[in-house]
């Protein structure tokens, strides 16, 4: 009998330290980690700016900045077609109106990328990526895939999504060119980025879009390889909507950078294959969950 109460009192006197103890491990384990993330993202010189508008500020740019987005604020902005308190506060700032059409058109699409494009003139950062408002990012392969490849050259990284080569009737000529497609993402050279200023400036790029007819991927494509004679290099890690997501495999996603939701079948989610963390209504693309999957410690549960 007093042995079990001799056990009972160390228990009672040791369960607090005990308690404190698991807590400072996990917050030095968690200290220890977010400082070997903030090296393996180490994003200077690199300016990532993601396209939204008004309809998406509660949804995709919500989840975008709750969960990618906290791993490297200072680099990334978001251009939007209308003013907002909320997402400009919360992206500490970052959100840059560009006062073009809100509607899903083309001259719409051709004015935001010329507005992305003069937040990467007016930073001159070694890179400038673009992203969409359904990408999921991975930072730490990005930032491994820059590393490779030396901004004082022209480079021009992405992905295509059709099978060959663009097509296009321009100045009483045929062109052929290949372009990466905006919905998986790109990134430009700081190099092939000053070559292109002066089609971007006063509006340069958005004439360039309404001369050809042309979408604003298309039409950078268009700008880059046939104007320019850069060809695309492609990063097969970069995807889009109109790939069938869940075919990556579960162990491949730590290797990917970058990951859309939707889209590619009407009648199906097509999103990432990760356990799902949260309800559907909470993460219809999954991108909160896929953040958990790859960053367990940065998950906000």
């Amino acid at each position: 009998m007093r042995r079990r109460i001799a056990l009972l009192l160390l228990i009672v006197m040791f369960f607090p330290a005990l308690l404190l103890l698991s807590f400072v491990s996990n917050a030095i384990e968690e200290i220890v980690s977010s400082m070997q993330l903030r090296q393996l993202i180490d994003l200077r010189d690199v300016v990532i700016v993601v396209k939204t508008t008004e309809k998406y500020h509660e949804s995709r740019a919500s989840d975008i900045v709750e969960t990618w987005f906290q791993l490297a604020p200072e680099n990334i902005y978001f251009v939007t077609d209308a003013g907002d308190e909320k997402l400009n506060e919360s992206t500490g700032y970052h959100a840059v109106v560009s006062y073009c059409n809100r509607q899903h058109t083309r001259e719409g699409l051709c004015c935001k990328m010329n507005a992305e494009l003069e937040i990467f003139l007016a930073h001159n950062p070694k890179w400038a990526c673009h992203f969409d408002d359904d990408n999921y990012v991975n930072l730490v392969e990005l930032a491994r895939l820059l590393k490779n490849f030396n901004a004082n050259r022209d480079w021009y990284l992405g992905k295509p999504s059709t099978t060959g080569p663009v097509n296009v009737d321009a100045a009483h000529d045929k062109v052929q060119f290949w372009f990466a497609t905006g919905g998986a993402g790109f990134c430009l050279s700081r190099s092939l980025l000053m070559k292109m200023s002066s089609y971007i400036r006063n509006g340069g790029f958005e004439l360039l879009g309404e001369y050809l007819k042309l979408p604003d991927d298309v039409t950078l494509g268009y700008l880059i390889e046939h104007l320019l004679n850069v060809k695309l290099t492609v990063i097969n890690s970069f995807h889009s909507h109109l790939e069938i997501l869940e075919e990556i495999n579960r162990s491949d996603l730590h290797r990917q950078i970058s990951f859309s939701a939707g889209g590619y079948d009407k009648f199906a989610r097509n999103v990432v294959d990760v356990p799902e963390e949260y309800p559907f209504e909470d993460d219809p693309q999954r991108f909160r969950s896929l953040h958990c999957f790859l960053y367990r410690l940065k998950c906000r549960r």
